[in-house]
């Protein structure tokens, strides 16, 4: 082989290094001694998946290299509705609770993760973490633990094909469904709820199977739903978390030193991607409008607080029975201390 040939196959490996290293500048995988599969229906260009990115990164930074966090986007390890079972079936390891993939094994979780209620998004965090410690319990009893809450109380939006000022009107409209508490509001507003997965929400809309929309504009303008059901009603009208929670069995295999590791990661993710986070949904809200030909409208606090106390109408009054009394006291409790 040639000076010169040599030269070049060399500099071609070497750019090939700096090439992957760049990608996953952090990642080791020959040295991580645990290997934890992260679900997510999240799809890449969504900003969540950059926080989802920066919790691997900082496990992997917590434990020096012992834990590494692989990422599987756009539901490709199981379906939204299949969270528990794959879970606790190992087909992943942490995975998604939200909605109707919380279902009647967790029922405290299950009617109070969102609810109807006047929240301050700007102490979101602190709520989430509070909001764990009074549900732990419950998710241990199903093999689970929190590690990271992906929190949407600033990013919960209705959409229609044509623009809308009020929401309790619904007319027999089908309106897409994440679970019990939306099939209870949406009954109450006079609506018929359609239970459809994120990642088949589009064809759902493009076909006609949904007349509106209730979603954040995070998934919905990674799907791009926008060309298909353009006008927008920014309502602001619940609590909502979605508790990317991790089987217990493997969670309390790590060592204490890993499992601090992982909550911490978590709690910093969040706070990391609160302000992209942010950003990046006003930036899909203002291009809509401005070139999608969409349209986007505020509920006046009146109207808010108003479609608030009508959505909460028969719904809290579930929680003692689900909760019990006492749990379901502290929760009503919390969610008056982080009132806004």
């Amino acid at each position: 082989m040639n000076h010169a040939k040599s030269k070049f196959l060399l500099g071609f490996a070497l750019a090939s290094l700096m090439l992957v290293t760049s990608v996953v500048p952090w990642a080791t995988a020959s040295a991580a001694e645990t290997k934890i599969r992260f679900a997510t229906y999240v799809n890449q260009i969504d900003q969540r998946y950059q926080g989802f990115k920066q919790f691997a990164k900082l496990v992997h930074e917590k434990t020096d290299g012992r834990v590494e966090i692989e990422i599987f986007d756009s539901g490709t390890l199981h379906t939204f509705s299949k969270a528990i079972d794959s879970v606790i079936g190992g087909v992943s390891d942490i995975s998604p609770m939200a909605g109707g993939a919380v279902d009647k094994r967790l029922p405290c979780t299950r009617l109070t993760h969102f609810t109807p209620t006047a929240v301050d998004w700007e102490r979101h965090v602190a709520l989430d973490q509070e909001y764990n410690a009074l549900v732990s319990d419950e998710m241990a009893k199903a093999g689970l633990v929190i590690i990271l809450n992906s929190n949407f109380i600033y990013d919960q939006e209705w959409w229609f094909r044509e623009p809308r000022r009020t929401l309790d009107n619904l007319n027999g409209m089908l309106i897409r469904d994440i679970g019990p508490t939306m099939s209870h509001i949406i009954k109450t507003w006079g609506g018929e709820p359609v239970f459809i997965s994120p990642k088949e929400v589009f064809q759902g809309a493009d076909r006609g199977v949904v007349d509106g929309i209730n979603m954040g504009v995070a998934t919905f303008s990674s799907w791009k739903l926008w060309s298909v059901m353009p006008h927008m009603i920014n309502a602001n009208l619940f609590y909502g978390t979605v508790m990317y929670s991790m089987n217990k069995k493997k969670f309390d295999k790590l060592s204490s030193a890993d499992q601090k590791a992982l909550l911490e990661a978590g709690k910093e993710a969040a706070i990391w991607n609160k302000k992209p986070y942010e950003d990046w949904i006003n930036m899909k809200v203002g291009e809509a409008i401005m070139k999608g030909g969409g349209s986007a409208y505020a509920l006046p606090q009146k109207e808010r607080l108003r479609l608030i106390k009508s959505a909460a109408e028969g719904w809290e009054s579930q929680w003692d029975e689900a909760c019990g009394p006492e749990l379901a006291n502290k929760i009503r409790a919390l969610f008056k201390k982080y009132e806004g």
